[in-house]
């Protein structure tokens, strides 16, 4: 399950993405409205988990604007503002569920397992980009039905690239995805990584799946099917 995690309060934010990692694999963390906005346009999420008041855009406007958008994936307000008018005004304007501060951790997941049982959105459990294939339950990735061993890393990067394969991904949205904010790492180990990885999946004589797109970042090659 691959969520988006708004929320600008820096404690509350790396424990519940923790969190939500351990519970449901890939997890994005966002610190503000207008973040939430462009990764939910450029990455194919299953969930997005909205705080209310948010630096640069707020959540409940980040929620209209997805919906306008066509974002079609669960949303679950998770907010300490408490009145029935902020929940009737969260559901209204778009939201799936609304979940009030303080709250359990088990409840938000139990809520979250809930939604994707009725979404209309189904979770995608294998990713395919011609004979490459990438199980997003068991991690297994194969190319002609050959398995290919990746470490963390690795799996990260390629799942990223064919959840957006037909866009490019910068090195700074690479960075931070693979690596997080508060990490220090030079462009190098991006390219590095790369490298890595195709080694893995390309096959001898063919061009590589993988694009370097000079300047800007990487995508998977167009016209593989």
């Amino acid at each position: 399950m691959n969520i988006l995690f708004a929320e600008d309060d820096e404690s509350l934010g790396k424990l519940i993405s923790h969190l939500l990692k351990k519970e449901f694999c890939r997890v994005d963390w966002v610190r503000d409205g207008m973040a939430a906005y462009d990764y939910a346009l450029c990455t194919d999420y299953d969930f997005i988990v909205l705080d209310w008041m948010m630096p640069k855009l707020s959540g409940i406007e980040t929620c209209r604007r997805l919906r306008k958008k066509g974002y079609k994936g669960g949303i679950l307000f998770l907010t300490a503002k408490d009145s029935i008018e902020d929940v009737v005004a969260g559901l209204d304007s778009g939201a799936d569920d609304y979940l009030i501060k303080p709250f359990k951790f088990e409840e938000l997941a139990a809520r979250l397992r809930a939604l994707s049982r009725r979404t209309e959105k189904p979770f995608e459990e294998i990713l395919f980009y011609g004979d490459l294939q990438l199980n997003l339950n068991t991690h297994i990735v194969k190319r002609n039905g050959q398995l290919i061993e990746l470490s963390k890393k690795e799996y990260e990067l390629l799942e990223l690239l064919l959840r957006n394969k037909h866009q490019i991904l910068t090195r700074e949205v690479l960075l931070e995805r693979i690596w997080g904010f508060d990490v220090e790492i030079t462009e190098n180990a991006l390219d590095a990584l790369v490298k890595l990885v195709r080694k893995k999946i390309d096959q001898s004589g063919q061009p590589s799946l993988i694009k370097n797109v000079r300047g800007v970042g990487y995508k998977l090659r167009d016209g593989y099917v």
